[in-house]
């Protein structure tokens, strides 16, 4: 193991040429760990030839280690009982540290910045500040960027702060990244513990109450609950063989290979949890509504200490949250492997697995809800032309809503009548448009429609505040078979662009979209989270990354969030932007890592140009 290879290494090495007292005992206390014989000192960078404890014996660094720094059997069961903080809490400290965290490091970068063209500094200036590095402390050496579990009922805070580290003299060895990538494997061994007792809270003080057994009939406490045992038992699992990993060694070899293994063969249980999602929120909607013993029981369990305050929407939408993060918590620590190693293949490998559980989540969830609205729709939809089949399987709703339709032919414009604009109402599907006028009854009368694929649209600018906010929507072929023309008036800039982007999503945006494989791009992270009012917003989560494709000057922004490339409209005091190019041109970097598998076409493409050169050569 590349890690391991490189501790032992370390442990091996003495600076020589060291010329203080205090250096020579810290390479003294890395050379040699209490319980070890003192092993020959080779210089920094030792051969298998110079260090025969290689050459002779290649499993002699594991034992070795395992040898130096034994943990006890119950170590770490002791610390995940020890975890006091609910997954809820958890989520929450997390998130805000890592939204404190970048805004350190862009305030750093940009200070650095200011301060390297006034004082440039010499070679022997810059040596003695590599010199000092070298003799700080490990704790001021790494600084992992993750979430603290601090709280009243927990001890341990990061993995380097475990008493079985402290005293292991590990944190001498390892450099700042190899701590760094301890703390991000870490972190997702502890989160699940948190998110497990969580788990446990909903089953136990909830489910498993008998009075609500009593109020809730079978059927509505299946779909309140659904299969959450199934979760709560795999997690279970899971939890078991990360803390037997744990065991194996202080420093821990690897954890994305078990989250791979249980990724592809048992979180098919959260698919099923989460695609009940709409109608388990719907149930427990109409449940508050409609039994008032349902609604003051559960006041009461909400109530318990036990719960710190949290009501029990918030464990119903656990599993959902979890999936998730569990993927933004493997993407964290393939950005602390190696490049081009097996543990980023093993973490890249995970990552795939989790994507396609949250595909199939979010799909699960997308399927019921869309059904049902299409059903709808269909019924209020009385057409003028020749009928079109609203309900589909491959159909769902993108954006609806009213604009104003400019009356008579476009010399008109010149007119100021009060009938200059008249009210239509859109529906837009993802393959279809459809174009009514509402009439009594809550119903539309439609009037035209045309494929998708076929709209055109054109912003009209320097108008006249008459003509504000206005846009050109050319159906190139029509319901009648015909190209059709539409002047279109919205409410707003903001609806407008919407609109417009809605329309012709392969339209030109203001900037550059990841897929553009660019290294700058005007980005932004969530600072309050947002939840989707339509169709064609996005719904962010806190210290979400997104690039700006696109902005209104009455404070919406189009976005495309880097972890998983949706795109979608959201308020813009709902982020703050992110202002260092460094910052911004390592997010994309890192996200183009972790993503490097999921485009295979590209990388076909690239191997063929490859080619296609060395052929012309």
């Amino acid at each position: 193991m590349e890690l391991l290879a490189a501790a032992f290494s370390a442990a091996c090495a003495v600076d020589h040429d060291s010329s203080t007292s205090e250096s020579d005992t810290r390479d003294s206390a890395a050379g040699h760990l209490p319980g070890s014989e003192s092993p020959s000192t080779p210089g920094n960078g030792a051969t298998p030839e110079e260090c025969p404890a290689l050459a002779d014996s290649p499993t002699t660094l594991t034992e070795a280690l395992q040898m130096i720094h034994p943990i006890p059997a119950d170590s770490w069961r002791n610390l995940i009982e020890q975890i006091g903080l609910l997954y809820q809490e958890y989520r929450d400290k997390s998130t805000l540290q890592e939204i404190e965290t970048r805004r350190q490091q862009d305030a750093e970068i940009q200070a650095d910045d200011l301060r390297s063209p006034s004082s440039e500094e010499t070679p022997e200036e810059e040596e003695e500040e590599e010199q000092e590095e070298l003799a700080s402390p490990p704790e001021r050496r790494a600084l992992p960027q993750i979430c603290l579990l601090s709280n009243p009922h927990s001890r341990f805070n990061l993995w380097q702060d475990l008493p079985e580290i402290q005293s292991s003299g590990v944190l001498d060895i390892l450099q700042p990244e190899e701590i760094k990538l301890q703390e991000a494997m870490f972190e997702l061994v502890t989160s699940e513990a948190s998110y497990y007792k969580s788990l446990n809270l909903l089953v136990s003080h909830f489910m498993e109450n008998e009075r609500l057994k009593k109020i809730l009939h079978p059927s509505e406490a299946h779909i309140l609950f659904s299969n959450v045992l199934d979760v709560m038992a795999v997690s279970q699992r899971f939890l078991l063989e990360l803390e037997r990993r744990m065991e194996e060694n202080i420093v821990i070899s690897d954890v994305c290979d078990i989250v791979y293994h249980y990724a592809a063969n048992h979180f098919s249980v959260y698919i099923t949890y989460v695609s009940n999602q709409t109608y388990q929120e719907r149930t427990y909607k109409q449940l508050l509504q409609e039994k008032a013993a349902f609604r003051e029981l559960i006041a009461q369990l909400e109530l318990d200490p036990k719960c710190r305050g949290l009501p029990l929407s918030s464990f119903l939408i656990l599993p959902f949250q979890r999936i998730t993060r569990l993927k933004l918590l493997v993407q964290n620590i393939l950005k602390r492997v190696e490049e081009r190693s097996e543990p980023e293949c093993t973490a890249l490998g995970a990552h795939k697995e989790l994507e396609l559980v949250v595909k199939a989540c979010n799909e699960g969830v997308r399927k019921m809800s869309r059904t049902e609205q299409m059903i709808s729709i269909q019924k209020k939809m009385e057409f003028k032309i020749k009928s079109v089949p609203i309900i589909s399987h491959s159909r769902w709703l993108l954006k609806q809503g009213e604009l104003q339709q400019m009356s008579g032919p476009k010399t008109s414009r010149t007119l100021r009548t009060k009938k200059l604009f008249q009210e239509i109402y859109l529906f837009l599907f993802n393959d279809l448009l459809v174009i009514c006028r509402q009439i009594p009854g809550d119903k539309y009368q439609v009037f035209d429609s045309a494929p998708r694929g076929l709209l055109r649209v054109e912003e009209l600018e320097d108008q006249g505040q008459t003509l504000a906010n206005v846009f050109i929507l050319r159906l190139l072929e029509n319901a009648d078979d015909r190209e059709a023309t539409y002047m279109l008036k919205a409410s707003s800039q903001s609806e407008m662009k919407r609109w417009m982007t809605s329309l012709a999503p392969n339209r030109r945006t203001k900037f550059v979209s990841f897929t553009s494989r660019l290294l700058d791009c005007p980005q932004v992270q969530c600072v309050h989270p947002y939840v989707a009012q339509q169709p064609d917003e996005l719904t962010l989560e806190l210290a979400d990354i997104l690039n700006i494709l696109d902005k209104t000057e009455d404070g919406w922004i189009f976005g495309e969030r880097l972890h998983d490339q949706e795109r979608g409209w959201f308020p813009s005091n709902m982020t703050e932007e992110i202002l260092n190019p460094k910052i911004r041109s390592q997010n994309l970097k890192e996200c183009f890592r972790v993503h490097k598998m999921d485009d295979p076409q590209r990388s076909q493409n690239k191997d063929r140009r490859k080619l296609g050169s060395r052929n012309r050569q």
